[in-house]
């Protein structure tokens, strides 16, 4: 199936996948704007939808009837399912009912109509039953046309990733992907990344994987424990791209309860905090850093030591090594000169940072009289 198929007819709907491969190649290596959003279909889904139903077993089964009646028919076609979802509650992650209908019929048969539902599908609701039959069936064959729904990652991100997960070549179509994704699709793609644990995709997780979103932290301890990050720490001598991510999976980790896996009760806190704040302090200043180590010292002031995974001492270290790199001159001008241009990080720490946090980029702010 070709990335390259041209647009429909004049005056026809627009199908998703032309929607997102002429998004795709306007911007060809980075996240489509706004994930997509509005999608063509967009007139047709501003009321909500169908609820899921209350008993979440059953959700899939209208589908996979549906998919049951129209595979009975030897002659049916797979344009007759192009509008016959919109009426029923679509998941869209991996369906154990969608599967099992899939399975019942001939692979083929599974496959071609999965594969016209994506690619000539006006509905989001098809294109996702289509999504299903792929990531069931599909082949490597399929893999650009996954990619290429996948960029409408809020929708599309989960089957897509489910489908690359079970596929010869899949990492490398995740890793693809990846690079392309925000916000709920990046956790979906980095989390089937996290799962296959394949060596290929070690170096880009280890660099790459957290882009600083606040949802980062449904996986950021994922990417720290399968990579093994502690073990990878003689890397940073030489990879300042690493040290900017490691301080992104630091800062993460340090405020991602209830979402994945924090400081305290990562292991290896403590070694991989002391090595970036080794290492950071050798690298020249950026707004980003500043903002990192800021945040990270505000954790270090104002949490128990246990929240870092260290001892007291080890903590006390720690804030102090931080410390010393925001205070020299040029870490204090790259500040102001985030705070002169308004950079959205650098008003955070304005406004919020803890009035015990001294910092010589914000004089202004002092500490409260009972403190």
């Amino acid at each position: 199936m070709s990335g390259t198929t041209g647009t429909g007819l004049p005056g026809s709907p627009t199908t998703l996948f032309d929607h997102a491969l002429r998004l795709h190649q306007l911007v060809p290596d980075e996240p489509l704007p706004r994930d997509g959003y509005p999608f063509p279909d967009d007139a047709l889904h501003r009321r909500r939808g169908p609820k899921a139903p209350k008993d979440r077993h059953l959700a899939g089964k209208d589908i996979a009837l549906i998919l049951d009646m129209h595979f009975a028919r030897a002659s049916a076609l797979p344009s007759e399912l192009a509008d016959v979802f919109h009426d029923v509650y679509v998941p869209i992650h991996h369906n154990e009912h969608i599967a099992a209908a899939a399975a019942r019929v001939d692979i083929e048969r599974a496959r071609q109509t999965g594969r016209w539902l994506v690619r000539y599908g006006t509905d989001r609701c098809s294109v996702t039953v289509g999504l299903a039959l792929l990531a069931v069936v599909g082949t490597a064959d399929d893999i650009p046309l996954i990619q290429t729904i996948g960029l409408l990652s809020d929708r599309f991100g989960p089957l897509a990733a489910h489908a690359f997960e079970r596929q010869t070549g899949g990492v490398e179509a995740l890793l693809w992907l990846a690079e392309r994704v925000t916000g709920w699709g990046r956790v979906y793609v980095v989390e089937a990344l996290c799962r296959l644990d394949d060596p290929a995709a070690r170096p880009w997780l280890l660099r790459r994987a957290c882009d600083g979103d606040f949802l980062n932290g449904y996986f950021a301890g994922k990417v720290a424990t399968v990579t093994r990050l502690h073990e990878a720490l003689a890397e940073l001598d030489t990879d300042s791209e690493m040290v900017d991510h490691i301080g992104r999976l630091l800062h993460l980790m340090s405020d991602c309860g209830g979402m994945g896996l924090t400081l305290a009760h990562y292991p290896h806190s403590r070694v991989v905090l002391e090595a970036h704040a080794r290492r950071v302090g050798l690298l020249s200043p950026t707004t980003e850093r500043y903002f990192t180590i800021a945040v990270l010292t505000q954790h270090l002031t104002t949490e128990p030591s246990e929240a870092a995974g260290c001892t007291a001492a080890q903590q006390e270290a720690l804030r102090a090594t931080y410390l010393e790199v925001l205070d020299r001159e040029e870490w204090t001008q790259a500040a102001r000169a985030g705070i002169a241009a308004d950079d959205n990080r650098m008003r955070w720490l304005a406004d919020h940072r803890a009035p015990q946090l001294r910092l010589r980029a914000f004089p202004d702010r002092e500490p409260d009289a009972e403190e």
